[in-house]
């Protein structure tokens, strides 16, 4: 009985040092950002007529505003700014503009962008800004139909690269950024740098928010 416990202890051992001994990029540890539980991490701004950032049912809730509503998450600066991946599920519950605003870095806390889901009247999704140039008109720009009070899966992954996102299982964007500015659109949304969660004109339901680092792939 001693042998086999100190085979499952030198086992252990064994596997905790070989992650030990990885490369930093390698090592992987997921940041919960947020777990239902509270929003004592998030910061809501008014950027003016904006709705509350509230707390129902294990969910967040940005409430519609007459502007952008949302809230900044405090603790961006720990988190990395190039090769993760942010997974979320978000719902539309009221409104006929985007529900998901997701304003995050892009090799650093100065350097921003944002995923829109469902904007200019409740379907385009993409990327703002690309060459200064907004979601709407950018080759990440599409077209994805939305059903209120619907759970949507949403993925997106940052590299130095390239900027991707998934809908589900579907992958709608697939972006290189080399040598390409980005940036966020100018206006409201300058209040809401390095990582947050907007809304326009919509209320929107939040769950099941994590970033994970990952390694680039070549």
């Amino acid at each position: 009985m001693k042998r086999l416990i100190l085979s499952a202890l030198l086992l252990l051992g064994a596997a905790f040092a070989a992650e030990e001994a990885k490369p930093a990029a390698e090592q992987t540890k997921e940041f919960v950002l947020f777990d239902g539980k509270s929003i004592t991490d998030w910061e809501s701004v008014d950027a003016g007529g904006s709705g509350q950032v509230e707390l129902e049912g294990g969910v967040m809730i940005i409430n519609q505003g007459e502007n952008i509503s949302g809230a900044i998450y405090k603790k961006a600066a720990a988190l990395p700014t190039t090769n993760y991946e942010i997974t979320l599920e978000a719902k539309r519950m009221q409104g006929v503009d985007f529900f998901v605003g997701l304003t995050f870095p892009v090799g650093d806390l100065k350097h921003c962008a944002t995923l829109i889901c469902g904007g200019w009247g409740g379907s385009v999704t993409g990327i703002s800004c690309i060459d200064n140039m907004d979601a709407s008109d950018n080759n990440t720009s599409s077209y994805q139909r939305y059903k209120d009070n619907e759970w949507y899966v949403i993925k997106l992954r940052v590299t130095p690269t390239n900027l991707s996102v998934w809908l589900g299982e579907k992958q709608i964007i697939d972006e290189d950024i080399e040598g390409k500015k980005i940036s966020v659109r100018p206006g409201p949304i300058e209040s809401y740098l390095p990582l947050s969660l907007t809304t326009f004109n919509t209320t929107a339901a939040i769950r099941k928010m994590k970033l994970t680092p990952i390694t680039e792939k070549k």
